[in-house]
């Protein structure tokens, strides 16, 4: 089936372009990027060096810097650039998609001026269209050394989810189906908020006790606020919540982690970002998920904390003495 339909992915970033190449050996791939010079290295070097540097890229797959190209003939589209431009980028592919063609979202974000999930977001530009996520532990640059991982393929159809389940998985990259995308796009989405605070740590000295009390307590957040969200328990534990917390929050690769690292170092959150040429969604998603908490009156003080670093400008060391001074009761409760 997967041999059948063409696919256009729309994102020359590390982790869009490690996708691509990953669909691409399954079925007709072609990437859309705004860089002609990355769109001319994919198509003659088979080489994405800002992104990926050591990696080569499936020989198959075609670059463009035309959305009509990328989407007009496409069965499915993926979408891989940064959530805050993901809903320009769906209302940019509504004169060349085709009617019910299934998208599915990489992005790991809310969308900042209305908190909303990406399904959510391009359900919002691009209705009628059967949408899902690919989302968990992975970490582009070990996919494409060949290191073996897993990702759940999550969507309301299980006859369409199904039908996909092929297309992305490759031998060593394996795809769970997962019929409750909610909570799969939360769970991609709070855990970079929880890399921060745990790089945060790792910078101050705290030890493997300190990490592994504050994985635990994150993981508790998550279910916390993911379960008034709409998102189902057993996925919050699964590869989208559990498995992308531990990968993001122990990895050096992490972007989101190397934030919490700088913020730890005693850099400010404007030093960090003018650093760093890839986009660490935690930064964004902390103050839309703060805003979610207060709302509806559930407490995160890992959130809390983060989210005073980030936009209220408090020192990391702040963070550590304000989870400390937090109550603690039943593990059941909050703190």
């Amino acid at each position: 089936m997967a041999r059948e339909l063409k696919v256009g992915l729309l994102g020359g970033g590390s982790w869009g372009t490690t996708v691509a190449s990953l669909v691409a050996r399954n079925a007709p791939t072609t990437l859309w990027a705004r860089s002609e010079d990355t769109v001319a290295e994919i198509n003659c070097d088979h080489t994405n060096r800002r992104y990926l540097p050591d990696a080569r890229l499936t020989a198959s797959l075609r670059a463009t810097t035309e959305l009509a190209e990328a989407v007009g003939g496409a069965d499915v589209i993926v979408f891989g650039v940064p959530s805050q431009v993901t809903r320009a980028t769906a209302a940019a592919i509504r004169p060349f998609i085709r009617p019910w063609v299934p998208i599915i979202s990489l992005a790991k974000g809310f969308e900042l001026s209305t908190g909303k999930r990406m399904t959510e977001v391009i359900g919002e530009e691009l209705p009628g269209h059967p949408l899902g996520v690919l989302t968990g532990p992975n970490l582009a640059k070990e996919i494409m050394s060949g290191l073996a991982a897993a990702a759940v393929l999550a969507m309301d159809d299980d006859v369409i989810v199904r039908e996909l389940q092929d297309l992305f998985r490759t031998g060593l990259f394996r795809v769970y189906t997962n019929d409750d995308p909610v909570g799969a796009e939360l769970g991609g989405a709070l855990k970079n908020i929880f890399a921060i605070a745990t790089g945060m740590g790792d910078a101050l000295g705290a030890g493997v006790n300190t990490r592994s009390a504050l994985l635990t307590r994150s993981q508790a957040e998550m279910m916390r606020l993911g379960v008034a969200l709409g998102a189902r328990a057993e996925t919050l534990m699964g590869l989208a919540g559990m498995g992308d917390l531990l990968a993001t929050c122990t990895s050096p690769q992490s972007r989101n982690r190397t934030v919490g690292l700088e913020l730890g170092s005693g850099k400010t959150i404007e030093q960090v970002l003018a650093s760093m040429s890839q986009v660490a969604e935690g930064v964004k998603s902390v103050g839309p998920v703060w805003e979610m908490a207060c709302a509806r009156g559930i407490e995160l003080p890992i959130v809390r904390e983060v989210y005073a670093v980030v936009h209220e400008g408090a020192p990391a060391t702040s963070a550590f003495r304000g989870l400390l001074s937090t109550a603690a009761g039943s593990e059941a409760e909050p703190g």
